[in-house]
């Protein structure tokens, strides 16, 4: 004896499917169908562009800031760190983390005789330097090691050079906030250096950061013979909120201990935060298109009602005819996310080239490196994105489906019936 099964599984997903693609619909009726598919194309293509997008610049910010920016901070108080050697080494020997490195740090003026600009001003040892920052590679002129030679020396970034219009061999005047007393009356700090190397990271660093050597720093800054703290660098840039953690419960309680996060965790928030707004703004035209899906069912209900009668007198249930609506609306939306997602992904992963054509194509250029910091557009795609994007607009296309599937569900047999 053969089984009957359960109805929805018997019928439903066939004959949802075969409205969904059937060439024998009203014309009007499949243009519709066919503009919210392409509606679903376009949201979700421009959604994991766009993802994808924001995902490169963070990827660029984060490395480029990070670049210059120690994975975490020990820091001393208003007295600074006077025994710093030895800190060092307990330090380093932790595990999770690589070096450690002392450092001398104050807000300052940089003035060339015709320009003023403010500027932070790090004190640091060269060879120890490069082992928690990348700042040597990032040397465009003259070398990091210039800061050993005798004298006082410093070594800018590239727009605060650009700025203040000076170069290695240039001199610039540092004021201090630090006083000095006179017989004539207490005076700011000042002392004359020479640029002896720039370097360029491509982003906000180059606009005000200055380096000299740990000694010169403790004649300008102080303290005399300590310094304000040490940069530490851990094994992953990404473990060291952890490490940082361990790091504090192991040191006197009069030290202070940050991690990255900390110093920049509200730009790389910020970031976060713009990508989940234009996700929300993008997400609005997968809605529209998804919420077109409405108008095609409704057109097909009221199509389809002579077949719905039909079905519901040899015994289908309303849950039946909702169920084919239903799969009738995601059988349309499935086609428009997936041309969607394969189209969104192979832009994402060919946008810089895209980018360059089109720049060849126009003769102009796009981004102007001096300007963004970047030649190119960067791209990083993540297939959560995809997931994430794929799974919201099939939910809002679910949910479009269910009102005109409701209302087909509702049709009575009887009066459709009776002038047939």
């Amino acid at each position: 004896m053969r089984s009957r099964g359960h109805p929805i599984a018997n019928y439903a997903v066939f004959i949802g499917l075969r409205y969904s693609f059937s060439r024998q619909r009203n014309r009007f009726t499949s243009v519709i169908a066919l503009v919210s598919m392409l509606g679903m194309v376009l949201g979700v293509a421009s959604l994991i562009v766009v993802l994808s997008v924001m995902n490169g610049f963070a990827g660029e910010l984060r490395g480029r800031i990070l670049a210059l920016v120690p994975h975490g901070y020990v820091e001393g108080g208003p007295q600074g760190i006077e025994n710093w050697q030895e800190l060092q080494q307990q330090l380093e020997a932790r595990e999770g983390v690589v070096a450690a490195a002392p450092y001398i740090s104050d807000k300052v003026i940089l003035g060339n005789g015709r320009t003023l600009r403010g500027a932070v001003l790090t004190a640091i040892e060269p060879e120890l330097e490069a082992q928690v920052s990348k700042i040597p590679d990032a040397m465009v002129r003259g070398s990091l090691d210039s800061l050993k030679e005798p004298g006082f020396s410093v070594v800018l970034g590239a727009s605060l050079a650009r700025i203040l219009g000076v170069g290695p061999g240039d001199a610039v005047q540092v004021t201090v906030p630090r006083l000095t007393f006179t017989p004539l009356g207490a005076f700011p700090r000042s002392k004359r250096l020479t640029v002896t190397g720039i370097f360029e990271v491509g982003a906000q660093p180059d606009t005000y950061q200055a380096y000299i050597s740990l000694r010169s720093g403790q004649k300008l800054l102080g303290p005399a013979s300590g310094v304000d703290g040490l940069q530490l660098k851990t094994e992953d840039l990404y473990s060291a909120p952890e490490t940082m953690r361990i790091v504090a419960e192991n040191v006197p309680q009069d030290l202070e201990v940050r991690d990255w996060s900390q110093t920049q965790g509200s730009l790389f928030q910020a970031v976060k935060m713009e990508k989940l707004m234009v996700s929300l703004l993008l997400l609005s035209v997968v809605a529209v298109a998804a919420f077109n899906i409405v108008s095609t069912l409704v057109m097909s209900v009221a199509e389809k009602r002579r077949d719905i009668a039909v079905l519901r007198t040899m015994g289908a249930r309303a849950g039946g005819i909702m169920a084919i609506f239903v799969a009738h609306g995601l059988g349309l939306a499935a086609v428009g996310i997936t041309v969607g997602a394969l189209l969104g992904s192979l832009l994402a992963h060919n946008i810089s080239a895209i980018t360059v054509f089109v720049e060849n194509l126009l003769g102009v250029k796009l981004f102007d490196p001096s300007v963004y910091f970047i030649s190119e557009l960067p791209s990083d795609l993540l297939w959560t994105d995809v997931v994430a994007v794929v799974s919201a607009s099939l939910l809002l296309s679910l949910l479009a489906t269910l009102y005109p599937a409701w209302r087909a569900a509702k049709v009575a047999p009887a009066e459709v019936l009776r002038y047939e």
